[in-house]
């Protein structure tokens, strides 16, 4: 049995105090001992009890914290330690985003951990990993040149307010193009709503002509998207969201990504959300 969750171990802990209560008591009602042994035998019992199933809690939780610690080793994004010019600007961007709009953050987030944490599941490492990671925060920072009322409308946008959102791409790469450190980082933020099939924008391209990181990052920010509450509707089911993402293999998505996303999908949703209680 798999303990992955604090639910999981509170249950085992249930499980194993009924067997040893209901065991013991029997075993020490059967036996032979006078009521003075059998009182002591009881505190015996009560106290070893107390023991084992403290070392038997302190075990499994100790592995569910391993567990969640492997997760999310080096994959959370590094905002607190701006020791380059790379990492002060995005910093600086990532905060003023944040400021602007913090739904909005707070995906850019998710998406962000998930990314990298999928991107390694493809064996992406060392430099290429972290080109994604700072890509990956940056791939909505366009947003910040959208008016307000079109990210916040809590309906459908109408023709005119769908053009302005879709320029966000082409904003946020003239951004990056402006600030020397983060020249490099430009192509998530320009290509992530590229579709497989050639359907995307701004430009139109199509299989391994978007980058990789952009193809991951693709899966990822719509997942995230359709399973999180958005002014214009409520969060989808994950089966829900998890069949529109096997509905896009090969149109909407690189069907390599999709198919290494589900492979992973519980040790990559809690990259996101957490371990589940």
């Amino acid at each position: 049995m798999t303990f992955g969750s604090p639910g999981r171990i509170a249950l085992a802990y249930v499980v194993v105090a009924a067997l040893w209560i209901g065991l013991s008591d029997r075993l020490l009602d059967r036996s032979l001992l006078d009521a003075d042994a059998l009182s002591i035998a009881h505190s015996v019992k009560g106290w070893l009890f107390v023991l084992f199933t403290g070392a038997l809690l302190y075990a499994l939780a100790a592995r569910h914290a391993r567990r969640l610690a492997r997760a999310r080793q080096g994959e959370a994004p590094r905002f607190a330690s701006a020791d380059s010019p790379a990492e002060q600007a995005l910093l600086a961007l990532r905060t003023t985003l944040g400021a602007r709009h913090r739904d909005t953050l707070l995906h850019t987030d998710r998406v962000a951990r998930v990314t990298v944490g999928l991107a390694r599941r493809a064996g992406v490492q060392a430099q290429e990993l972290e080109r994604i990671r700072i890509g990956a925060v940056l791939h909505d920072v366009g947003k910040i040149a959208v008016p307000d009322h079109i990210l916040m409308k809590p309906g459908r946008l109408d023709a005119e307010e769908l053009a302005q959102m879709r320029r966000h791409p082409e904003l946020g790469r003239e951004l990056l193009l402006q600030i020397d450190a983060l020249r490099d980082f430009t192509d998530i933020a320009y290509c992530h709503h590229e579709r497989w099939d050639g359907s995307g924008y701004p430009r139109g391209l199509r299989g391994h002509a978007i980058p990789m990181g952009a193809r991951l990052l693709s899966v990822v920010d719509v997942w995230d998207s359709l399973v999180s509450r958005r002014p214009y509707k409520m969060p989808w089911t994950e089966r829900r969201a998890l069949a529109y993402l096997r509905d896009g293999v090969g149109s909407q998505f690189d069907p390599q990504a999709v198919a290494l996303f589900l492979a992973h999908y519980t040790e990559l949703k809690t990259l996101a959300f957490g371990a589940p209680d």
